[in-house]
């Protein structure tokens, strides 16, 4: 994996953790609270759409295999 893919792949799991925590709480969740979940499953969705982009160039830009010689025998 790509160092910018694994940045991105350690920036959602922190936001997935940080939305466990926020909704782990005993207490209901504050207006401000609820705007902050709202906003990191935003960045969640962002970031795995990046990551998809990510991984579609890279297999775009492997390089072609040749299919295998056939036997003339």
């Amino acid at each position: 994996m790509t160092a910018p893919a694994t940045a991105t792949r350690d920036e959602i799991r922190e936001l997935i953790e940080a939305q466990i925590k926020t909704f782990g709480q005993p207490t209901p969740l504050t207006p401000s609270e609820l705007s902050e979940c709202h906003c990191r499953a935003e960045r969640i969705k962002l970031l795995g759409q990046e990551l998809d982009r990510v991984a579609t160039r890279a297999v775009v830009a492997l390089p072609a295999v040749p299919p295998p010689a056939a036997n003339s025998d």
